[in-house]
């Protein structure tokens, strides 16, 4: 997208203390391209770290960069970053073509430019028979597309989504996922997504930020941020609910970890002690004992879920794991039977605890 200078755009050490809450020493770079999310419980400061990056709140200290550029104490309008809000922040009174060319109005553009501006967004998101109509006659997925329309229209370095899907019922938050995909592909713009839907940030992002409290905790790819969260905060809130601490025990060239008075091996590089994680669908379950990182239990629960079966077994520790129902191996998933836990050693993921 045309716009601003080319380049990441670096946070480096921001914070922002609002009332009771405080963003902390936030150090982050977002690459040129790339759909980076910001993922975080609700009050986790996620809006508060977009408005920074816009430049709507001035940050207490700290420096923001795009590229070569220092933007730190850039207004909003010379950052031109587009800005889309979770209830969309539509003009009312106005209808869907009237809010989108808004700001090109702005721009001191010719009625020629500004059509062939607005041709080729509503073209990109195929909302040509919206144009006429108010926001109050839209639906939700609707006005979504108007306001990206908005925001887009205006050829912005850097796209800034705070909870866009939010609002929208599960089929049409679906659809927009897939649209906002095609349209950071064509588009090839720098976007920050924000949202609390961990879903939503597996789909879109390129790299995700785990944002809990006001201080950015991980980064990392999908696939890291869900498999090696690396601490208890983390893994908690991606869903690896089986969570436990123990010594890591070096033994025969080996390390382990204790669960439940067995010992399971681990591929770690740390020593000492340390917390570790293991995600319910990476337990397997036998009616057999295995030779290694198996952990014999009784079935306390049993939650049917579809083709998946929720299993709640006391192997020493509370234990949960997720059966796909033709991977149960025969076993008899029935409250007090017996049943052997199987935890491959790389699905165990090692953190330490904190200090």
């Amino acid at each position: 997208m045309e716009g601003l200078p080319a380049g990441s755009l670096r946070l480096s050490r921001i914070t922002k203390k609002m009332g009771e809450f405080q963003l902390r020493d936030i150090s982050l770079e977002v690459f040129p391209g790339e759909y980076f999310v910001i993922l975080g419980p609700t009050g986790a400061g996620k809006t508060v770290l977009l408005e920074v990056i816009a430049g709507m709140h001035a940050a207490d200290a700290g420096e923001i960069w795009l590229g070569e550029e220092n933007i730190t104490a850039w207004p909003p309008e010379k950052r031109r970053f587009g800005f889309v809000y979770q209830d969309y922040a539509l003009f009312p009174h106005l209808n869907a073509r009237e809010n989108i060319v808004f700001g090109l109005k702005n721009r001191k553009l010719s009625p020629g430019e500004i059509n062939r501006e607005l041709e080729a967004v509503v073209s990109l998101l195929g909302i040509t028979h919206l144009l006429g109509r108010l926001p109050y006659t839209l639906s939700g997925g609707e006005q979504q597309r108007v306001a990206l329309a908005r925001a887009l229209v205006m050829k912005p370095g850097v796209l800034l989504l705070d909870e866009p899907l939010s609002a929208l019922d599960p089929c049409t938050k679906e659809t927009l996922q897939q649209e906002l995909k095609r349209l950071h592909r064509l588009t090839g713009a720098m976007i920050i997504h924000v949202t609390h839907d961990f879903d939503e940030a597996l789909y879109l992002g390129d790299r995700i930020g785990v944002l809990m409290g006001g201080s950015l905790l991980q980064v990392g790819s999908p696939e890291e941020i869900f498999t090696r969260p690396r601490g208890e905060a983390v893994a908690r809130f991606v869903g690896a609910e089986n969570i436990y601490h123990s010594e890591i025990i070096l033994h025969g060239g080996r390390k382990y970890v204790s669960l439940g008075g067995a010992l399971l091996q681990v591929e770690t590089d740390l020593t000492g002690r340390a917390g570790f994680s293991v995600r319910p669908e990476h337990v397997l379950v036998s009616s057999s004992p295995q030779p290694e990182n198996c952990l014999p239990g009784k079935v306390l629960a049993v939650y049917p879920r579809g083709l998946l079966t929720r299993v709640i077994i006391d192997a020493g520790e509370r234990l949960v794991a997720l059966v796909v129902a033709r991977e149960d191996r025969g076993v008899s998933l029935v409250p007090g039977s017996t049943i052997y836990s199987i935890i491959p050693p790389a699905a165990i993921n090692v953190f330490y605890p904190p200090p």
